[in-house]
């Protein structure tokens, strides 16, 4: 998905041309999404490089925003979404780190070489992507399956009341939510936020919760029936409940990608740029889409994948299904503030 480096600049930092296998002594904080990196992997970096990992987690962009807006200090690295970026960029929390110039970076393919929210990469590089739809049982719904449509989601049968679960995530659910509607989810109108809100409360009641950890755990043992999911998830839901099906719906489905920053004062600058450059060598990333069953941008990896990942169509699409990918946007501050009075709303 995600083959062209961005232009060296004439100047490069005595810290970038490092040798980044060297070992080293010191430490990097990293703060991840709950469940999303591999300890072995960590482990691996640590007897390599000599820097020790310390692993913090958060279950939302929203979560994270907020906790450095609110002062938070410590962490080196942190793994934003696709729009979150811009938002940090804007609101300058992040340092300036010209992911373009390390070494690795060369093996970024596109579109996440010059993704809109950072086209210089000056300020983060990718992680993981994906897309966020849904995952039912197939042995437990009505006729064994569902509509390959929003609708079995946001408007499921009745059997399943009480047995369904959406992510605690206001992006992932509003832009389901507009997609399914056909209106666009950074609108400014207030009638169509009340058109999502309106579709929301109407599912409400068919919830078992809102929750964006244990989705996997959940789904495999069997509290739920059908849970909005993350591809990557879906794909390790599978290895252990082989009636789940995650469905690509027709109308559309939300197109992420996390990626690495480092927030602004970062006490270990240097080895947060020693961790996301070793994180792009294809052998290492390939690590981590093993485990998190999410694909990434760097070319080569896919080499190292398990063959199941490689052949698993949640995870590697046909174009047909790609189609039907729709990217994250980044609303206006009118837009996200509508946004923000649905979901305040939704969890009264």
């Amino acid at each position: 998905m995600k083959t062209a480096a961005l232009l060296p600049r004439l100047v490069l930092s005595a810290a970038l041309l490092a040798p980044f296998c060297a070992h080293a002594a010191g430490e990097v904080n990293l703060y991840n999404w709950s469940d999303y990196i591999p300890q072995p992997l960590l482990k691996r970096f640590e007897k390599e490089t000599g820097i020790k990992v310390n692993l913090d987690v958060y279950e939302s962009n929203e979560s994270l925003l907020a906790k450095l807006k609110a002062g938070a200090t410590g962490y080196d690295v942190v793994v934003p979404s696709d729009y979150m970026v811009k938002i940090m960029i804007d609101e300058k929390l992040l340092e300036r780190i010209d992911a373009g110039k390390l070494s690795n970076f060369s093996r970024v393919m596109a579109p996440l070489d010059k993704p809109a929210f950072d086209p210089r990469r000056e300020y983060s590089a990718p992680y993981m992507w994906g897309v966020t739809g849904f995952t039912y049982d197939s042995s437990r719904v009505p006729g064994g399956k569902l509509d390959e449509s929003w609708k079995s989601f946001f408007e499921p049968p009745a059997a399943l009341k009480g047995k369904v679960v959406a992510l605690n995530d206001a992006n992932e659910l509003y832009n389901a939510a507009s997609i399914y509607l056909k209106v666009d989810p950074c609108s400014e109108d207030p009638k169509v936020a009340r058109q999502v809100q309106d579709l929301l409360l109407r599912q409400k009641p068919m919830l078992a919760m809102y929750n964006s950890d244990g989705t996997i755990e959940r789904m495999q043992a069997r509290e739920v029936i059908m849970h909005q999911q993350w591809n990557g998830a879906a794909y390790r839901t599978r290895e252990k409940l082989k009636s789940a099906v995650f469905v690509y719906p027709r109308e559309g489905i939300p197109f992420w990608n996390d990626n690495f920053v480092v927030p602004r004062g970062a006490k270990n600058r240097d080895n947060a740029l020693k961790f996301i450059n070793w994180m792009m060598e294809p052998r290492n990333i390939a690590e981590a889409s093993n485990f998190t069953g999410y694909n990434n941008a760097i070319k080569g990896s896919d080499q190292f994948f398990k063959a199941d990942l490689r052949a698993d169509p949640a995870i590697n699409p046909p174009a047909e299904l790609r189609k039907r990918f729709v990217p994250n946007k980044v609303c206006s501050q009118k837009a996200t503030q509508l946004r923000d009075r649905v979901w305040t709303n939704l969890k009264k």
